[in-house]
């Protein structure tokens, strides 16, 4: 057995008895338990696939932002121009349509009544005038001036002659719907011309049926005023 001298037996009976203090040691157990509790959390946290992966961190687009300068400019609001001053009178003519294709020239006449259709071509007064942006609708009897509305084919021109200027439609549809539909006189967000008249074209009697075409405006020669 190893003997030790007094000087080496002071030094770890001095050792021991600093071991053996009770704020080391609890010092000691504290450090202990908070090192394997920080390994126990590592590991759930990043060892543990059933865990979220972390976000991302905010990453700056790799183009530069567009300085003020760079940005789009707005187009200028231009207001439609004011076409009519006031709202025609009720039987009062308003105008002319003509019809190239078909050889056809008819005087429009404000209203759609049947003391305006015996003349020419009626205007639906709840519809805008010629040449403004929405729908107007212009009627006729098939056995007068339409009696050839069924022949005006896609492409074909209209020409709506006011007081206001010429405005060309290009014709885009054509349908047979029910007298009773309404969406005929439906608002529209561009210049739209609706013509209409009876269907069948060669029927005797009351029908229950329209025949409706549909065109676009695509030039306004506005009057110089």
């Amino acid at each position: 057995m190893q003997s030790f001298t007094s000087s080496e037996e002071n030094v770890a009976n001095t050792l021991f008895s600093f071991l053996r203090r009770p704020n080391f040691a609890e010092a000691i157990s504290i450090t202990a338990i908070l090192s394997g509790v920080g390994v126990i959390v590592w590991g759930l946290f990043f060892m543990n696939p059933s865990l979220p992966a972390q976000e991302k961190p905010f990453e700056l687009p790799s183009s530069p932002i567009p300085t003020e300068t760079e940005l789009p400019i707005p187009e200028p609001y231009v207001p439609e121009p004011v076409l009519y001053v006031a709202r025609p009178k009720i039987g009062s003519k308003i105008g002319s349509i003509a019809l190239p294709t078909l050889k056809q020239n008819w005087p429009v006449y404000e209203g759609a009544s049947e003391s305006e259709l015996r003349r020419g071509v009626g205007h639906y007064r709840n519809s805008v005038l010629p040449g403004m942006s929405d729908n107007t609708v212009l009627s006729g009897h098939r056995t007068t001036v339409f009696n050839k509305l069924g022949k005006l084919k896609t492409g074909d021109l209209v020409h709506v002659k006011t007081k206001a200027g010429v405005f060309t439609y290009k014709v885009r549809s054509h349908r047979v719907v029910k007298k009773t539909d309404k969406s005929v006189i439906v608002p529209t967000e561009t210049g739209v011309l609706t013509l209409t008249t009876c269907y069948p074209f060669n029927y005797v009697g009351t029908t229950t049926r329209a025949y409706v075409v549909v065109a676009d405006l695509v030039e306004s020669k506005l009057t110089k005023q």
